[in-house]
């Protein structure tokens, strides 16, 4: 198996793989030109990808209700007027954290931005002491 070399350490292709389809959050790489070029396959996913929304524009992928927003946060991001965002929804009656991240090279220069949703009914405050006991004691 040949290793991927990453800061931090190497993993297999494998490995890498196994991370993104096992991690229950949802990851999208939107390139300098606003194109999707990767999304991570796992079962997971609140808003299901597939091979043929890889190569469309990022908008043509999000319902229209959203599109705004996101041409703004794209907007923002290319012109360096934020690094991140990160917006609460509700899908299926269900909270979703949904965030993008700018990436940059050493020059700053803009290479796109990751998408990451999460559903995260799980990790609401209420409630949260007892169920982190409870997660202690009782292993699933």
């Amino acid at each position: 198996m040949t290793d991927i070399n990453l800061k931090g350490g190497k993993l297999s292709l494998e490995q890498l793989n196994t991370i993104f389809e096992t991690i229950p959050v949802e990851f999208d790489f939107i390139d300098e030109n606003d194109i999707i070029r990767w999304s991570s396959a796992n079962r997971h996913r609140l808003f299901k990808r597939t091979d043929a929304d890889l190569g469309k524009h990022v908008l043509e992928v999000h319902p229209g209700h959203s599109q705004g927003h996101v041409k703004q946060v794209l907007h923002d991001m290319h012109s360096g007027d934020r690094d991140s965002i990160s917006i609460m929804i509700k899908h299926h009656g269900q909270p979703v954290n949904i965030a993008f991240y700018a990436l940059r090279d050493d020059q700053n220069k803009y290479l796109g931005c990751v998408e990451v949703t999460q559903n995260v009914s799980k990790q609401q405050t209420k409630g949260a002491f007892w169920r982190n006991i409870m997660q202690v004691l009782y292993k699933k």
